[in-house]
């Protein structure tokens, strides 16, 4: 009877997130699905629907025979659809990676603090959260823009003479920088969180073998840490692939990225049926290689186990 009740609960505990996900992204990503087979109309709703519920079971059928991928040829006929999705990958990537490269030894330097300090530490990787991200990406766009805080201070430092500015606002360079800054905290945690259980008598061991601190951080630290960087590496790719504020803000009219044509095509030329397609194919190439690394790491631990 017990065991019976443990099971109900497990069940339960499970079932909320899963009904999350079904009312908050798979019921919002189904109705974006459907427009994405419509066609642009100028009305309200700008597309004529495919089907509708009312039509029952008979308009369902009706519906796929006629399905029609129009949207989705006219993404592979535009350029400007794939150079954005292009360009949204590899600043992402370039991102992440230079996330991974400032964050690494926060996250370290954190879990190696001693003990009285990490909260305090955490508590100042997590502060930037206490202000909206709006009004943080705005305040890049103080210091970066040409007479701004940059430019004095290497002004005043004599870096720069009185005539020289410092022009990285409304460049790539700039969506670099707003993306590791807003991003920074999701790559620290995840990192912080392995390297802070890793058991210290392991270096110890290696370090009473001979072994050279720089190999032995490579050869025992790294490695243990690896899920950390696999989750902060994600945390950070995902969100940063379909970015529309800082490039919009920082990045200026010449930053092709997709969370910037999505806006375009939804607001401005309102056709919600290509960007919609959009869409859909943004989710399948964050979702689908996800999947994939996570059987595969599965398939790994099962054969290790085994």
């Amino acid at each position: 009877m017990a065991g019976t009740k443990d099971g109900n609960r497990r069940w339960l505990v499970i079932l909320v997130p899963y009904l999350w996900l079904l009312v908050f992204f798979f019921v919002p990503f189904l109705i974006v699905l459907k427009i994405s087979f419509s066609q642009v109309a100028v009305a309200m709703p700008p597309y004529i629907p495919t089907f509708s519920l009312a039509d029952g079971w008979e308009g369902l059928k009706r519906a796929f025979a006629a399905l029609s991928f129009d949207n989705y040829e006219w993404l592979t006929q535009d350029d400007l659809y794939i150079r954005s999705y292009l360009s949204s990958l590899w600043i992402a990537g370039v991102s992440t990676f230079i996330t991974l490269l400032v964050g690494y030894p926060i996250a370290y330097g954190m879990a190696r603090a001693p003990t009285h300090w990490r909260p305090t530490l955490l508590m100042l990787v997590i502060l930037p959260f206490w202000t909206s991200f709006l009004i943080r990406v705005y305040a890049w766009i103080g210091i970066l823009k040409p007479e701004g805080l940059l430019t004095v201070t290497l002004q005043a430092l004599g870096i720069l003479s009185g005539d020289e500015q410092v022009r990285i606002l409304n460049t790539t360079t700039a969506v670099y920088i707003g993306i590791v800054y807003s991003y920074l905290p999701f790559m620290v945690l995840p990192l912080y969180a392995a390297l802070e259980k890793m058991d210290g008598s392991l270096l110890e061991a290696a370090e009473d073998l001979g072994c050279h601190p720089l190999k032995a951080f490579w050869v025992i630290t790294f490695p243990l840490s690896l899920p950390g960087v696999i989750a902060g590496c994600f945390l950070v790719f995902i969100p940063a692939v379909g970015e529309f504020v800082i490039p919009d803000l920082l990045g200026g009219s010449g930053t092709l990225m997709i969370g910037k044509t999505l806006w375009t095509e939804f607001f401005s030329n309102r056709d919600w049926p290509v960007s919609s397609a959009v869409a859909v194919i943004l989710l399948g190439l964050l979702i689908v290689p996800i999947v994939l690394f996570q059987r595969a790491q599965q398939r790994a631990q099962e054969r290790e186990a085994g």
